[in-house]
């Protein structure tokens, strides 16, 4: 995956379907592929092993459960990602505050400029 592929392939961990459909509106207006939108902790560790994604947009808090656990799977195998984050950058764990992060609510332009800090950060860790 380089910066200058238009079309990024994205699992989306979301469980508030109205954002979850926002974030797909989104992302489809940008030109990239949705691969899967998932609300599950479970689910959602499994998604992330399995699929061929280039990029994730995680929701921190999914269902009362943390999602960092998603974000170290991420990190290891050189995903890049975004938080998603009704609390803001100031509610993550200090080990996750350099991860790019957008606060609900937020506005397309807001979650575009996260996904392009997201993949020039993981770009200079190559």
């Amino acid at each position: 995956m380089t910066l200058g592929q238009a079309s990024l392939k994205v699992l989306v961990i979301e469980d508030e379907a109205m954002v979850a459909m926002f974030v797909e509106d989104v992302l489809a207006s940008l030109g990239h592929e949705v691969l899967a939108i998932v609300g599950r902790l479970d689910r959602a560790t499994k998604l992330v092993t399995e699929l061929p994604i280039d990029i994730a947009i995680v929701d921190v808090n999914l269902k009362g459960e943390k999602s960092y656990s998603l974000a170290k799977i991420l990190e290891d195998r050189h995903i890049p990602f975004v938080f998603c984050t009704g609390y803001g950058s100031a509610g993550l764990d200090d080990k996750w505050k350099h991860t790019p992060t957008i606060s609900k609510p937020f506005q397309a332009h807001e979650l575009a400029a996260a996904i392009s800090r997201a993949m020039l950060s993981d770009a200079q860790l190559e």
